[in-house]
């Protein structure tokens, strides 16, 4: 299979009303293998030797894939993922890979893709009251936000669900909304197509485990950096904790009340954990795991300007916290990395920006992907502060206090494929001098 081309790339930091921007060509598509066999059973131990080159052709050989000359850091030696993937966000260049293209069971890091698919098509404060088929179908042993039936819940409340507590439920009931879970699968899968993440075949729109249901590091990572051109997805990628509604319920007094209850978000390099600090610089994005899947993660963070994606897929060394310790291991050496480091490959844009690139007079300013109907919109020019989220929900701004970080939201950057295409306007933390 033919490497896509490639041109050379410049990213440009600038402030907060001047969008960054970087110089690339359209790459060529090129399919991955269709999957084979069932992820049921246990994933091979060695990746196959054929994968697809969608991003350059180093990104479709086994092993690690990384530039090292004068001045580069060594990669972590304590990395066990079968597969990973450091890049830059913006520039969309990738520093650094093992396995890139290795299609694997991906968890509940599909979420990102069923956000990114759905977000868009309802406002925030629809209300939806759950039914019994709303919930049918749900995998044994998924993991739940708490959603009853015959109750009622704003989209915001479900968005919550999913993306703080990987609510199966929640997901289920989104599904429903959208004509149902069937529906929801073939959508997921075009918006897959359309971003070039050609790896990805959507069975189940939880991540669930299912024959069949597959991605890839570089898919994961693709499928992030879309999403987090939506401001919705990256507020609810980088709440900490919010507040979620309870069961109707009849108090001493004969009241009717519908007490919240606490959720925290499962992200560990977001929230913390007694062996695990909270990481300077995070800002989301999504984690997973299922027996088949093992652990799985996709992480955004941001530091002294640049602005790195990580993607970790089933560590093999089975330790508490594991595919988050190996994903800061990888963030810090990709923030050491940047500026150092020639790539090894790119993340492609959507098959909609090559295609805009190529039409003479087309709309330079276009953007990709708005954030619902709403009225969440894209990203702004200027600094924004930030606001809680509705419903009692605490945002970002809980994990600030814990790592000391001002919160801003900047203008991001765009993709300069002979015409713009916006990057997100990052969630960003900077450490206090």
């Amino acid at each position: 299979m033919p490497a896509p081309k490639k041109t050379v790339r410049r990213s440009l930091l600038v402030t907060s009303a001047v969008l960054s921007s970087l110089a690339l060509a359209a790459p060529a598509a090129v399919a991955a293998p269709s999957p084979s066999g069932s992820p049921s059973a246990s994933p091979s131990a060695t990746p196959p030797a054929s994968m697809s080159t969608v991003g350059g052709a180093r990104l479709g050989q086994p092993g690690t894939q990384v530039n090292l000359a004068s001045g580069v850091p060594v990669l972590p030696k304590d990395v066990t993922a079968r597969s990973w993937i450091v890049a830059d966000a913006e520039s969309g260049d990738v520093l650094a890979a093992h396995n890139a293209h290795w299609r694997l069971a991906p968890a509940s890091t599909l979420k990102m893709l069923f956000a990114d698919t759905l977000l868009p098509k309802f406002p925030r404060t629809a209300e939806h009251k759950v039914t019994p088929s709303d919930l049918a179908g749900i995998g044994s042993g998924s993991s739940m936000v708490g959603i009853k039936e015959d109750e009622t819940y704003t989209v915001h409340d479900l968005w919550l669900g999913v993306f703080l507590r990987s609510g199966n439920d929640a997901v289920h009931v989104l599904s429903a909304m959208n004509k149902g879970v069937k529906n929801t699968v073939r959508e997921m899968n075009e918006h897959a197509e359309e971003l070039q993440a050609l790896d990805t075949n959507v069975v189940s729109p939880d991540g669930y485990d299912a024959e069949g249901q597959v991605s890839s590091a570089y898919d994961l990572t693709l499928i992030a950096r879309s999403g987090l051109q939506k401001k919705d997805f990256r507020e609810y990628a980088s709440t900490v904790s919010a507040k979620f509604p309870g069961e109707t319920k009849k108090d001493k007094k004969g009241k009717t009340v519908r007490k919240p209850f606490e959720i925290q978000n499962t992200n560990r390099l977001l929230s913390g954990d007694a062996d695990l600090p909270v990481y300077q610089g995070i800002a989301g994005i999504k984690n997973g795991n299922t027996t088949n899947a093992g652990a799985t993660f996709t992480g955004v963070a941001e530091r002294n300007g640049k602005v790195l994606l990580v993607t970790v897929m089933n560590p093999e060394k089975d330790g508490y916290n594991e595919v988050y310790k190996e994903t800061a291991r990888l963030f810090d050496w990709g923030f050491k990395a940047a500026g150092k480091v020639q790539p090894v490959g790119e993340l492609v844009p959507p098959k909609s920006a090559a295609q805009a690139s190529a039409q003479p007079g087309g709309d330079p300013s276009g953007e990709a992907g708005g954030s619902g109907v709403g009225g969440s919109g894209t990203a702004g020019t200027g600094p924004v502060a930030s606001a809680p989220a509705a419903n009692g929900s605490s945002g970002i701004g809980i994990a600030l206090g814990i790592t000391g970080g001002v919160l801003v939201l900047l203008a991001g950057g765009a993709f300069l494929v002979n015409r713009r295409w916006p990057l997100p306007d990052l969630v960003r933390r900077r450490t206090r001098p």
